[in-house]
């Protein structure tokens, strides 16, 4: 299907629907290019299950935005952004708190920051508004993994088939003042630094604590699509499921004590509950990995069952929602356009965020800047970006593109999806020089260099189309290359 190309300068906006990360860093993108954007996002007019303000990019789960070392998976995809003028990492690095290696954020900082910079650009105008159908003309469509039935039929339309789906969970948030310090301790994994609170407990604790936990009483859960029981992402377990697979499962999950020893004898807990600074003032924590489920009074009651938050405000309770996505190996290209029995249905529509099956608030900006990027050339008439399949955004549309569909669920950016090493690399990464084996850091180096260079010659062959903001120009952080 053939459609006419609309060049930049034209009357026509490109429509953006949702406003979360994708769809923030989508229509950044596309103004960042001079592209007029019309960004819809139905709150506060209409509410969703798991958000609570109407600001954009709100983070929903969790205020972590994962791993920041430039070695990890997380690290070299948010290099890549970073090297590529993402709005959503620069709104963050405004709004960080301290977390160790991770990156994470004062969430009400980082939505306001996100929202400020949205509505101030000029070529952007924002729309209070649901949308419930697919729009006419040039469309990204970001409306998440909580979008409404009318779009959700209508994406059904286009590509043929209904919405995938699994449950999804946040984590309860205390106060400060209501942890005793008295029976936790501050301490990152092995040392690496003080960000955490840890809330031992020892053997007799623990064994009641998952008992009770594994037979709490949880909140109904609303099954809208279709489906005869829950399907959980097993990156995001609730706490409570992990609790019934067995006595050991949380000590080798969530509650792992490893590298953490009690200051206070120098001995590693049976097991440890770990909160996570929320807010930059540093009054909010997070309890790290226990997404849940449980009714209201549950999580009070089993919660306060771990010593250290005995007499805990939990000032956001845990919840659950359903999260929609598409089957992308059978129903979009490798641009993330839609299809319909292997055919582009619409050229110049474009899915992105976790409804193309990327899980994580990284990975859903990566695929909102990739769409805008894609756009862009499709606008300017030129051909769109092949991303290295070496990079972490070339490998999480890989992905998308190649998965097994039968077997197809959404994914975090990891050292898995990346393509093999050749044979002169495979024998750097089996041993060094010396014959030792490489270890898991120098292994993940290989992969960040490879990443990094893959990107750079990237952006020289593309110096002069339409994956800069400016035109012939590169943008790389706070630097400008001609």
């Amino acid at each position: 299907m053939t459609e006419k190309i609309r060049r930049v300068g034209s009357n026509e906006a490109v429509t953006v629907a949702g406003g979360g990360l994708a769809g923030s860093e989508a229509a950044w993108q596309l103004a960042s290019r001079g592209i007029r954007v019309k960004l819809f996002e139905m709150r506060p007019v209409k509410k969703s299950p798991a958000h609570s303000t109407g600001e954009l990019a709100e983070l929903v789960c969790s205020n972590s935005l994962g791993a920041d070392r430039p070695t990890s998976p997380a690290g070299i995809l948010k290099e890549e952004l970073r090297k590529l003028g993402s709005l959503i990492m620069s709104c963050a690095e405004k709004a960080r708190v301290p977390a160790g290696g991770a990156l994470a954020v004062d969430g009400r900082i980082f939505s306001g920051l996100v929202t400020e910079a949205v509505t101030c650009n000029p070529n952007i105008e924002l729309i209070r508004e649901e949308v419930c159908r697919i729009p006419e003309g040039p469309a990204i469509l970001a409306v998440g993994p909580l979008m409404g039935e009318s779009i959700a039929r209508s994406i059904k339309d286009v590509v043929g088939e209904d919405c995938l789906s699994f449950f999804d969970a946040a984590a309860p948030i205390v106060t400060l003042d209501s942890v005793d310090m008295n029976r936790a301790y501050r301490a990152g994994r092995y040392g690496q630094c003080g960000d955490y609170i840890n809330c031992p407990l020892d053997k007799e604790q623990y064994e009641a604590f998952q008992r009770e936990l594994a037979s709490a009483e949880r909140a109904q859960q609303h099954i809208a699509r279709g489906t005869k029981k829950p399907r959980y992402f097993e990156g995001c377990l609730p706490v409570e499921v992990m609790a019934e697979r067995g006595l050991d499962t949380l000590r080798y999950g969530p509650m792992r004590p490893v590298g953490l020893p009690d200051p206070s004898n120098g001995k590693i807990p049976y097991a440890v509950v770990q909160l996570r600074r929320s807010d930059a003032e540093g009054t909010l924590y997070g309890m790290v990995g226990f997404q849940t489920n449980l009714k209201w009074p549950e999580q009070d009651r089993v919660f306060r069952m771990i010593p250290a938050l005995e007499n805990a405000e939990l000032v956001r309770k845990g919840v659950m929602h359903e999260n929609a996505f598409v089957c992308a190996p059978r129903v979009l290209d490798r641009f993330m356009r839609p299809r319909n029995g292997g055919v582009v249905a619409r050229e110049d529509l474009f899915l992105a965020g976790q409804i193309t099956g990327v899980e994580g608030y990284v990975e859903s900006t990566a695929s909102g800047l990739a769409a805008a990027l894609n756009m862009s050339a499709l606008l300017l008439g030129r051909p769109m970006p092949e991303w290295p399949a070496e990079t972490a955004i070339g490998s999480l549309l890989r992905y998308l593109s190649t998965a097994e569909p039968k077997s197809f669920q959404p994914m975090n950016v990891n050292l898995g999806i990346f393509p093999p090493f050749d044979d002169q690399g495979l024998k750097k990464l089996k041993k060094t020089p010396g014959g030792k084996k490489l270890t898991k850091q120098e292994r993940s180096l290989m992969f960040a260099e490879r990443s990094a260079a893959a990107l750079e010659k990237f952006l020289d062959e593309n110096s002069r189309n339409a994956c800069n903001p400016q035109p012939d120009i590169i943008h790389l952080g706070n630097e400008r290359r001609e």
